[in-house]
């Protein structure tokens, strides 16, 4: 297509489309026809005519953006006109510093991409790529505005060495995706080109390169930095210079890109930030052992204002994370030291905490220092008891001040979670003080978490207990911490406990309750629940004596009284936050105390004179129990059990129109059903036997279909027929009419389903009948491990149901609430876990199976082809999320060993041709880009890819060439994907 722009104007009217324009179609026709320049042979001159004569940054900024995808094309420009094109900019940053800094930071990332592409290409005898180190150095030798910009090119080429971009996890085809901010952001603020990921180096190549330059110049780069950093703190900082600012920040950007280089190619998981080593090479030690290093940055830190103070703690936060390895004995003891006393010195001076960014860096700061050094080696150091004193007394400030920087938190109990767990493996003499400061961090943690309640409900903040995913995982650190002279803990507990729990008693009788004091005190109790449960699992994790059983008795005790108060007033007094913590506590009590926990970790009592040979479990006496046996009656984890069903099915009865609540407890039950030992307890309580009997919408509401259930809802019903299923089992056995028994609400839901098919009314009622059915069927069939019992569910499912299933699918194709359920429960029907389809020879289960599920799969590729295009946020859900699960079906049947595939062309039958057949369509409606960034799809495409290659290879030779080619390519396609569909694609070769 020829280009219709040729004047500056019009291409600069298009640079503000591209980039603030507010109209979406605009947008898009700008975007297809700056591609189109892209492929252009004036890409170059136009390039040259929007940075010489452009008007606007954007105009810049879309030459920038031309030149990158130039120079990270697979077939590169030749090397003369890549180094015309360096030379070019380096020249046009020089002459023009005042640029804005998104287009410096662009043209910048262009000569990056040049002298990573060009690293080992070799003119005259040398590296011509290599020389842009030394170019840099004369910028770094001009005013203060070329310094800056020298810097900023060492940075972004530090950083584009170390970019894999396959380990960035964006698709082949986000390039302009990436280079388009939405219209609602800053015109100043584009987004960077360097997030615009070149894919034409593979993973290989890039860490050769990457290696080589780490070995050549990453030193001398770090050095350099170090340099310019001594020298401006050896002149007065001028804090108001803004030019000063930005290049001590520009230095500091640098010096922390040095640091985070992945230096043995290992692509740390940066959401494990707690657990990482810097790898320092060794030809670096000699810069990790001059003091003058780590006091550099110390003194950066007190003598810079926050947004710069920030950086210089995050270049600490990798020095203390420096290999154990890279020193010896002492001088690690001495780098150690001076890592303390930098500590000391912040903590004594600690005006600049008061930064939530500076807060946050030091929290992550003392949790590496935990990480890669022993405790041991901590308390050898002279400064640790000051240290340690000031370190709890800045921990209790953070936890009494909760609403400040939250997120940092975590790193402050990570420290002190390390710090208690390695107290028993200290051999030093030295004191570690810990049995001092770790009451003092549990208590501070207890007490501001229960005065946070008040604050929050008056005025009328965000509830912390709303987030469980933080609260679980700081009371999963606490319980550790907790541990730690647990009497000080267990008796702060009972005392609050006690006291709240009889605020909320006088609240309950209270003839004119006030709401707001009634929700303080259930908050309270909530956060007293979730403590309780948590220094109760905390048993796992910390040598425990008889005494601590009996103290988690007294603490476990006040909960089973309180769970029996809260359920004799539903429903009419229930509180969700109470209720979601006492599922915590069971849990946690569960792992301590109950069943294969209970055999391992409990205290024995035996006298003795006791010489008899009665089993273990007869004279088992667990503390734990004492108080409980006197208080509630309960005094084995048999009682315990009956507790943990109770509590179930009063939860499934009165909160079934809560979410949160049914699927946390349904959660629960299916941990309870997962051990044998428990199961066969399970069967014998009164509770289980009424939940096999009655599990119908009557009994437990949140098995209706009522229209006040959203469909998301119905997730839950596959967790509770799995673990109804596998209580079912265990006294099953070859029983059919127990079978039927059980099955019968499901049979009923079919009837019904089938009268109101014949009848064509209520459609949907039926649909929601049936996404009920097909995820109760799903955990049914779930829990079905046994030929036996597998077979009596298909006997029940087919011939009668499964025809059912499958006009679902015919009538409601284009809605995926309805589709997924469908197709998930036949995938799992196909499942031959166990060996529970290898039925006997003399039956013909297996083809029929087959025959439903090709018929199905058939069916739905038929119809879900006929909707055409879809939109980018539709083409999962209405699409692709039903073909992968089609895909991993037929592979599930392609490798279950239990049909023989012969017999379809042996006999006629075309269910096997039909299915393939629809594989292929189905597949070659899905684009290449789609197969690799839906990670779902990819997982289900290449296992059944393979198990084509495998067995069915004349289907794969027989295909035509534009769908072998399109297979062919998608294998090509995949082995450059990093994840983990590699061996397939490597087997399908």
């Amino acid at each position: 297509m020829a280009l219709h722009f040729q004047s500056l104007a019009e291409l600069e009217a298009l640079c503000t489309h591209l980039y603030i324009g507010t109209d979406l179609t605009q947008r898009i026709e700008a975007e297809k026809a700056l591609l189109e320049l892209i492929d252009s042979p004036e890409c170059l001159s136009k390039c040259q005519l929007l940075l010489e004569q452009g008007t606007t940054s954007y105009a810049q900024l879309l030459a920038a953006t031309c030149l990158s995808k130039l120079v990270s094309r697979v077939s590169p420009l030749p090397v003369e006109q890549r180094i015309d094109i360096r030379n070019y900019i380096l020249n046009y940053v020089a002459s023009q510093p005042k640029l804005a800094p998104f287009v410096i930071q662009a043209l910048i990332q262009v000569i990056a991409k040049i002298t990573k592409s060009g690293w080992f290409e070799v003119q005259k005898d040398r590296f011509v790529f290599r020389e842009i180190i030394a170019d840099v150095k004369t910028f770094l030798q001009g005013a203060m505005e070329h310094c800056i910009i020298g810097v900023i090119i060492l940075s972004e080429l530090t950083q584009e060495m170390n970019l894999d971009p396959l380990s960035m996890g964006f698709s082949r085809q986000e390039y302009w995706s990436g280079a388009l901010p939405d219209p609602g952001i800053e015109p100043e603020s584009p987004v960077s080109p360097a997030l615009q990921v070149d894919y034409s180096r593979p993973s290989a190549k890039h860490r050769k390169i990457a290696t080589s330059f780490r070995d050549t110049s990453l030193k001398d780069i770090l050095v350099l930095a170090c340099s310019l950093l001594k020298e401006i703190l050896a002149k007065p900082l001028n804090l108001q210079d803004q030019d000063q600012q930005n290049l001590v920040m520009q230095v500091l950007k640098l010096v922390l890109n040095c640091l985070n280089f992945d230096f043995i190619g290992s692509s740390a998981d940066e959401s494990a930030d707690d657990l990482c080593t810097v790898q320092i090479p060794t030809t670096w030690r000699a810069i990790f052992l001059e003091p003058e290093t780590l006091d550099l940055f110390f003194n950066l830190y007190h003598s810079l204002p926050p947004l710069l103070s920030q950086l210089a703690l995050s270049c600490l936060v990798q020095f203390a994370s420096t290999r154990r390895s890279l020193f010896s004995s002492p001088e690690r003891a001495k780098y150690l030291g001076n890592l303390i006393k930098g500590v000391k010195r912040i903590l004594e001076n600690p005006q600049g905490l008061s930064d939530p960014g500076n807060y946050h860096e030091f929290c992550r700061f003392l949790a590496r220092l935990k990480t890669n050094y022993q405790l041991g080696e901590l308390v050898m150091v002279k400064e640790y008891p000051e240290v340690i004193r000031l370190i709890a007394n800045f921990t209790i400030t953070s936890l009494q001040h909760w609403e400040f920087a939250p997120n940092s938190v975590h790193y402050l109990l990570t420290l002190w979670q390390r710090m208690v767990a390695s107290v028993p493996f200290v051999k030093s003499t030295e004191p570690h003080l810990l049995d001092t400061y770790a009451p003092e961090i549990t208590k501070a943690f207890i007490t501001s978490r229960l005065e946070s309640v008040a604050v929050v409900v008056r005025d009328n903040l965000d509830d912390p207990l709303d987030d469980t995913t933080t609260v679980f995982q700081q009371l999963e650190q606490l319980c550790t911490v907790s541990r730690c002279e647990y009497e000080k803990t267990c008796t702060l507990l009972v005392q609050l406990f006690d006291q709240n729990a009889q605020n909320y008693q006088k609240l309950l009788h209270s003839a004119s309750r006030v709401t707001v004091d009634m929700a303080i005190q259930e908050g309270r109790l909530a956060w007293l629940v979730y403590l309780v449960g948590t220094v109760v699992g905390g048993r796992l994790t910390y040598t425990s004596t008889d005494e601590h059983d009996a103290m988690d008795g007294e603490l476990s005790c006040r909960v089973f009284q309180l769970i029996s108060l809260m359920d004799t007033g539903l429903p009419q007094c229930s509180n969700e936050k109470i209720e979601l913590a006492i599922l915590w506590f069971l849990d946690q009590f569960r792992k301590t105390y109950v069943g294969d926990q209970l055999q391992r970790t409990s205290k024995v009592v035996r006298l003795r004179s006791d010489v008899s040979r009665v089993p273990e479990k007869a004279w088992k006496v667990v503390k734990v129990y004492a108080r409980m046996s006197e208080v509630l009656g309960i005094t084995d984890d048999n009682h315990v059990l009956e507790t943990f069903m109770t509590k179930i099915v009063t939860n499934l009865k009165y909160w079934g129109r809560c979410e949160p609540v049914i699927s946390r407890t349904l959660q629960f039950l299916n941990d309870l059903s997962v051990g044998y030992i428990l199961l066969k307890k399970l069967v014998k309580i009164d509770a289980v036997k009424f939940m096999l009997k009655n599990h119908t919408s009557e009994h437990f509401p949140f098995l209706g279909i009522s229209g006040s259930y959203s469909l998301s809802d119905f997730r839950c019903r596959t967790a509770f027929y799995t673990a109804l299923t596998r209580l079912l089992m265990v006294d099953l056995g070859e029983d059919e009419d127990e079978f039927e028994n059980f099955m019968l609400p499901l049979t009923v839901s079919f009837e019904t389903v089938l009268q109101i098919f014949n009848n064509n009314f209520k459609q949907e009622d039926v649909k929601r009948m049936l996404i009920g059915l097909a995820r109760d069927l799903r955990g049914i069939a779930f829990a079905l491990n046994t030929k036996t019992s597998y077979t009596m569910l298909f006997d029940w499912m087919y011939p009668t149901y499964l025809p059912i299933l499958q006009r679902a699918i015919e009538q409601w194709y284009g809605e995926p609430a309805c589709t997924t359920p469908i197709l998930k429960l036949m995938a799992e029907l196909m499942q031959n876990r166990s060996q529970r389809l290898n039925f006997d020879v003399s039956s013909p289960n297996g083809i029929l199976l087959f025959r439903e599920a090709s018929k199905m799969i058939c069916t739905y590729g038929t119809q879900i082809l006929s909707l055409g295009s879809l939109s980018k946020d539709q083409i999962y859900p209405m699409k692709l999320k039903g073909i992968s699960i089609c895909y991993s079906a037929l592979k599930s049947a392609l490798c279950g060993n239990y049909v023989s595939f012969g017999v379809f062309k042996l006999y006629g039958d075309n269910h096997f041709d039909n299915v393939l057949q629809a594989f292929v369509k189905m597949l070659l409606s899905v684009s290449h880009s789609d197969l690799l960034q839906y990670r779902k799809l990819s997982q289900s495409y290449y296992p059944l890819l393979e198990c084509l290659t495998q067995d069915h290879m004349s289907f794969i030779t027989s295909l035509d060439p534009p769908v072998l080619l399109y297979v062919l390519t998608s294998i090509s396609e995949g082995l450059t994907a990093l994840d983990d569909v590699r061996p397939h694609e490597h087997h399908c070769l």
